[in-house]
């Protein structure tokens, strides 16, 4: 039987006002979003201790699972109303392990450590030191910098471009983890472009009504297909895509100044 004073915490208190009521509603509401929160940073655990026993496609897909649950929360925060400051610590905190160390844990037990000489680890530290750098600048400057795009390549796209290639790989038996320098310098570079300042569209302002060229039609169902025929190759080609956009556009810029100067 249930004592009195249990029964007390369940009951409604008889001295809370109406206008205190909706306010105690609403701390209990804060649970929702930090429960997806949650379930991003038990993914990424996960995908840790799949890559010790040695099942690295499980892994993989354990940090895609992370990157949606990771998507929800803030959208669920939003709109519930229920965004705080110890949410948006601990989204961060979860971002590194989910995007930062589980993806280095996963690709150095792959592939990297088969490097003598420690560069092997150096590669994978080197991606989970970026990771963490480039959340606790976001923290930064997320007040100050423009919405729609991203000061270097978030944390969620880098573990991407990772994953998809240790899922695909995987999946298809082709043993590309004995390509441990290519490995390494995909690792690398890739945490340097968290840490880069270039640009990259964020899609926080893509809405329904926006408007998009007869060509993209085709492409969407070029995606689709492929997608259908191989999903893990889609992600892949899709994340190193995005990726590989603002240097790319950088590139691009710079070629154009020289030719105008040329001129």
């Amino acid at each position: 039987m249930m004592d009195q004073e249990s029964e007390k915490h369940l009951e409604p208190d008889s001295h809370m006002t109406d206008d205190e009521a909706p306010k105690h509603r609403r701390k209990a509401i804060y649970l929702l979003p930090n429960l997806f929160t949650t379930g991003a940073l038990f993914a990424g655990f996960f995908a840790i201790l799949r890559a010790i026993q040695g099942d690295f496609e499980q892994a993989a897909m354990a940090v895609f699972v992370a990157m949606i649950l990771d998507g929800l929360d803030g959208r669920v925060a939003r709109l519930t109303n229920t965004q705080s400051d110890f949410g948006v610590q601990y989204d961060s905190l979860s971002d590194v392990i989910s995007f930062g160390l589980a993806p280095a844990v996963i690709i150095f037990q792959w592939s990297l450590n088969g490097i003598d000489d420690r560069w092997g680890m150096l590669g994978a530290f080197v991606f989970v030191a970026a990771a963490a750098v480039r959340l606790a600048r976001f923290n930064v400057q997320v007040e100050t910098v423009d919405k729609k795009y991203f000061v270097g390549l978030a944390s969620p796209a880098a573990a991407a471009v990772l994953m998809g290639m240790v899922w695909f790989f995987e999946e298809h038996g082709i043993p590309f983890q004995e390509n441990i320098g290519w490995v390494w310098i995909i690792t690398v570079v890739t945490g340097l472009l968290m840490v880069s300042s270039m640009p990259y569209y964020s899609f926080k302002s893509v809405s329904p009504q926006i408007r998009v060229s007869f060509l993209s039609v085709p492409l969407l169902i070029l995606v689709f297909v492929l997608a259908l025929k191989d999903f893990p190759l889609t992600l892949w080609l899709i994340a190193s895509a995005y990726a590989l956009s603002a240097p790319l556009w950088f590139i691009a810029r710079r070629v154009q100044k020289l030719r105008r100067k040329s001129s």
